[in-house]
């Protein structure tokens, strides 16, 4: 049987990235022994590998996987080496070659499908680094015709499609989801993976400030402590987040997705790391919750 969740307003998650030494079902084991909510389910070569024969059968396992810890997922396309064995996150939607830009469109065409069989409530991706030589339009010409293609097969699954602004990428920051989302006609399906350690990293507003701002687009949150302007993802703690202010802003919004724990430098402490963070979001989520209103007594019970 499943323990009962963390008491709790967000629903908190862990990616399969940080917990990459371990088999898909004791990963979800454990995330459900721990209290989380769901988990962020990286398609790559160890858990669930979308190039292998029988995507759709093994996608059913993992489904029932799913069903039996009471987990709910976000399906995330951010594996390194599942596309080249050589280039790290290659291809792109940005790639020269059309065949390479085609391999990355048909990768999260099955992912959405992915999505969809197993109730996922959205699917990450992102845009990729500018190829040297190529100029920057060209570059936000292929990233809207491949998220286009994205989205015409989202909109038949029902399936949010959540682009992730990231440090080093085309799309780096929120003003380039808007771009994005301007150039293709501000599709309601098209929304942001919001990255809480990116916005300390770069974005020019606080972090919670930029879930503000994020807050009518939001369609997954990732989250980790970062420093500013360096892009390593940090265990709680050991950055310069204020995270009470960011889990307030969240709750504000009445963000109801999966705030997904993204550490995937740290899966040599997979279980120990996802049982501390656990600990930390909730603690800290406590301290942002707002003082309990005092109860009002009945006019006859006022004392005089």
């Amino acid at each position: 049987m499943t323990p009962p969740r963390t008491a709790s307003a967000l629903r908190y998650a862990y990616g399969t990235n940080g917990l990459a030494d371990l088999r898909l079902e004791d990963a979800l084991g454990l995330l459900a022994d721990l209290g989380y909510a769901g988990v962020g389910l990286t398609l790559d070569h160890m858990h669930l590998d979308p190039l292998a024969p029988r995507l759709p059968a093994r996608t059913a396992e993992v489904g029932r996987a799913l069903a039996r810890h009471g987990l709910t997922a976000t399906v995330e396309t951010g594996a390194r080496y599942v596309l080249d064995a050589r280039r790290k996150h290659h291809p792109t939607l940005l790639d020269p070659d059309a065949e390479a830009r085609t391999a990355r469109t048909d990768l999260l065409l099955k992912a959405v499908r992915v999505a969809a069989d197993l109730g996922a409530h959205a699917v990450h991706c992102f845009s990729g680094p500018l190829p040297t030589g190529t100029a920057p339009d060209t570059g936000w010409t292929r990233l809207a015709d491949g998220i286009g293609t994205v989205l015409d097969a989202a909109g038949a699954a029902g399936v949010p499609v959540a682009v992730e602004p990231e440090p080093g990428h085309l799309l780096a920051d929120l003003t380039g989801f808007h771009r994005l989302r301007t150039a293709l006609g501000s599709p309601e399906l098209l929304g942001v993976t919001l990255d809480i350690g990116h916005c300390q990293c770069l974005e020019p507003r606080p972090p919670a400030d930029c879930v503000r701002e994020a807050a009518p687009w939001l369609r997954h949150v990732q989250i980790e402590d970062m420093r500013r302007g360096d892009h390593t993802h940090l265990p709680f703690g050991d950055g310069e987040i204020d995270f009470p202010p960011v889990l307030a802003a969240l709750r504000e919004a009445d963000y109801d997705g999966l705030v997904t724990v993204e550490l995937p430098r740290d899966s040599h402490a997979g279980p120990s790391r996802a049982a501390d963070s656990l600990a930390f979001l909730t603690a800290a989520e406590a301290e942002a919750a707002p003082p309990a209103r005092q109860g009002t007594l009945p006019q006859e019970e006022i004392p005089c």
